[in-house]
C-alpha cells in the first residue's frame, strides 16, 4: 500500500518528523523521527512531561511551525512542502483549535466572541462559499445558550474554555487540535469540559489531538501516545 492511500485513511498521518531549534550556536532537536497516525473520528491522547516535545508536535500538526524535516498529512492532504500561503488555507479548512489560553476578546459577548471567527473569514470553497456551524447552536451545544450575552468576565473559567471550544467548531473543521484544554482548570471544570470533547468525537464525529501532560486527562481518548524527550516511547 502506498503512503497516499495510507493518508487517505487517516484524519493524520505523519512520517519522519523531526525539529530543530537553533540555541546560541548550538542545534537542538526536540523531535526525533516521529511517526504515527491518528484515525478519522479518534479521539487522540498525546502525553509528556513538560520540554517532551507535545506541543511542537501539535503546532507541526496545526501548519504554525515548520517540520526541519518528515512529511504530515491531514485528511489526505501534505501540508509539507507548500507555501505559507497554502499551508494557511489548509489550515483554516482542516484546523480548529483550542488553548490553555482562551483568548478572548474581553469587549465582546460569548456570543460575538464565537461569531469573530466567522468575519476573519480568509477563504471559501470553489463555489464561492463555505459552511460554517451556527454561532448560537455550537454555544448550545457547550451548555451556554443561556449565557451568549455574558462578556468573559462574567463567565467561569471553565464557561470561557467552552466558549473557546464553540469557536473552534465555528468553520466545521475536520480535526480539533487541543493544547492543554484543562489546564488551567479545576477538577470540576476538567470533567465538564472531557466531556464536551467526549460528546463531541462520540456524537459529532470529530477528530480530536489533545496534548496533555495529566495520565487520567489522557485516559479520556481512545489512544495515547507517550512522548518522552522528543521520541516516541509507546504508543
Amino acid at each position: 500500500m502506498n503512503i497516499s492511500s495510507i493518508s487517505d485513511q487517516n484524519a493524520v498521518l505523519v512520517q519522519d518528523l523531526c525539529k530543530d531549534y537553533m540555541i546560541g550556536k548550538a542545534t537542538s532537536r526536540i523531535l526525533k523521527n516521529i511517526s504515527f497516525s491518528v484515525a478519522h473520528n479518534e479521539f487522540f491522547s498525546l502525553m509528556g512531561p513538560s520540554g517532551s516535545g507535545k506541543s511542537t508536535l501539535l503546532y507541526l500538526l496545526g501548519g504554525l511551525t515548520h517540520p526541519t524535516r518528515g512529511r504530515i498529512w491531514l485528511d489526505g492532504c501534505e501540508l509539507t512542502n507548500r507555501t505559507d500561503s497554502e499551508v494557511t488555507r489548509l489550515r483554516y479548512e482542516k484546523i480548529g483549535f483550542v488553548f490553555q489560553r482562551f483568548n478572548l476578546l474581553p469587549t465582546l459577548s460569548a456570543l460575538d466572541n464565537v461569531s469573530i471567527a466567522l468575519k476573519l473569514s480568509l477563504f471559501s470553497n470553489g463555489n464561492g462559499k463555505k459552511e460554517f456551524a451556527e454561532p448560537r447552536e455550537l454555544l448550545e451545544l457547550v451548555g451556554l445558550g443561556g449565557k451568549m450575552q455574558y462578556h468573559p468576565n462574567e463567565l467561569s473559567i471553565g464557561e470561557q474554555q467552552r466558549v473557546a471550544i464553540a469557536r473552534a467548531l465555528v468553520r466545521r473543521p475536520s480535526i480539533l487540535l487541543a493544547d492543554e484544554p484543562t489546564g488551567s482548570l479545576d477538577r470540576d471544570n476538567t470533567i465538564k469540559i472531557l466531556d464536551i470533547l467526549k460528546r463531541l468525537n462520540g456524537d459529532h464525529g470529530q477528530t480530536i489531538v489533545m496534548v496533555t501532560h495529566d495520565p487520567n486527562v489522557a485516559g479520556e481518548g481512545d489512544r495515547i501516545l507517550h512522548l518522552v524527550d522528543g521520541i516516541i516511547e509507546s504508543s
